[in-house]
């Protein structure tokens, strides 16, 4: 009883305002004793060192840096002025831009958190200046922010392949088409919800030749990052490097570089990228616990007991998913669920690459579901909008994502084609 109740003593810790990988930490180590482990403590940290050797995750604090680049050094802005160009023109053509440079941002920094952040700050006050509502111009922010988790290169896809031994380069193969679908059903949305609410179309255009320049550096970053990671001539790692130089250059040609914006970079890249080793440190113990116990067998098992297709299976491990996203950070939800429910997939005859997108995708839709959403609080921080009525007009967003990302669970070719057809 003692036991059980010092491994409970973590909860407390979370309530009290303890950072989370100190307390996944300590629930890790309490519960050896708690559970009758305790001699394999002395395995523990070659175990740890053992999930963090992990080549692929040297590429991750690269592109958390270039997303933090992005937005302080004014990338971004240069491809709102090409969105403006390509899409401004028609109804909600704000909304298209929103959705557009979101797809555009996401093939450089690959994260969600960093493409809410820039919109809301850039974008946001100009729809609401348009006549747009605080609330749409905020919840199409956060939609659109979803794109980031899945067009490479991914830092979430990259954390996939590192923890599930799956090949990041093919991840990144298969995640082309379901990101290019999401966008494609955004601007669909935004196209109907333009009509109902009478959004405006945008009077001018910036000038063609001068936009098309100064974006061209920003638009040939995902095409190296990605071209060069799929077709094998550069690592995940060496890409992510070649991506902070790429806008280190963009800036410069841009003339926004300074060094004041590149230390602060630097000081929340490292920031983050703390955060982020610290939960895996965190995770690493409660995995070995889960394996010592036969947790994934049992799992295993126990879908075996349920009879279950691997379709249903697939559609019954996704609702954990979102359930975990909506309550756990996306990497915490990640590492402590995805090594149990997804061998019991692979058994069933479940594809990695394809179990990977679904997973990556469903965990991220908690990043803009109640109760927390990741995004909808870094876009109601930043726009002052009440947080009750962001997350109301993201809902439906959120439902049209889910419904495509049931889709592509059930349907592995639409994720599988680009691989197929490349050898990946």
């Amino acid at each position: 009883m003692i036991k059980a109740g010092l491994a409970l003593l973590p909860v407390g810790a979370i309530f009290l305002g303890v950072a989370l990988a100190w307390a996944l930490g300590a629930a890790g180590i309490l519960l050896y004793p708690a559970t009758g482990y305790e001699t394999y403590l002395q395995a523990l940290p070659r175990r740890i060192f053992s999930q963090m050797d992990v080549f692929a995750l040297m590429a991750m604090p690269l592109f958390i840096l270039v997303g933090e680049l992005m937005n302080r050094l004014k990338v971004t802005d240069v491809l709102i002025r090409f969105s403006m160009l390509l899409v401004g023109k028609s109804k909600g053509g704000l909304g298209h831009v929103n959705i557009a440079t979101s797809l555009f941002f996401a093939g450089v920094s690959g994260s969600a958190m960093a493409d809410a952040a820039a919109l809301s700050t850039t974008l946001v006050p100009s729809m609401r200046e348009k006549g747009y509502s605080a609330e749409y111009a905020g919840a199409i922010t956060a939609a659109s922010s979803m794109i980031g988790p899945i067009i490479p290169p991914s830092i979430i896809l990259i954390f996939y392949g590192a923890i599930m031994g799956v090949d990041v380069a093919t991840l990144f193969a298969a995640a082309v088409v379901p990101g290019l679908l999401l966008a494609l059903t955004l601007f669909l949305a935004n196209a109907v919800f333009a009509r109902m609410g009478n959004h405006p179309r945008e009077d001018g255009r910036p000038p063609f030749l001068e936009t098309v320049l100064r974006a061209l550096p920003a638009l040939l970053m995902p095409v190296i990052v990605i071209a060069g990671i799929v077709f094998g001539l550069v690592t995940p790692t060496e890409a992510g490097a070649l991506a902070v130089i790429a806008v280190l250059a963009a800036s410069l040609l841009l003339r926004t570089l300074t060094v004041a914006a590149v230390k602060e970079s630097f000081i929340q890249a490292a920031k983050m990228t703390g955060v982020i080793f610290s939960l895996l440190v965190s995770a690493a113990a409660l995995n070995f616990l889960a394996a010592l116990s036969g947790l994934p067998e049992l799992v295993g098992g126990w879908a075996s007991g349920l009879n279950l297709s691997l379709p249903g299976f697939v559609v019954l491990m996704l609702a954990v998913f979102l359930v975990c996203g909506m309550f756990l950070d996306t990497q915490v939800a990640l590492v402590l669920v995805a090594p149990i429910l997804a061998p019991a997939a692979y058994a069933l005859g479940g594809d990695p690459v394809h179990l990977g997108i679904v997973i990556c995708l469903t965990i991220s839709l908690g990043l803009i579901t109640p109760p927390i959403g990741g995004a909808i609080l870094v876009v109601t921080s930043v726009t002052g909008t009440p947080y009750g009525r962001l997350m109301r007009a993201t809902l439906p967003f959120v439902v049209i994502e889910f419904l495509l990302i049931l889709l592509f669970a059930l349907c592995p070719d639409i994720v599988l084609a680009l691989p197929r057809l490349i050898g990946a």
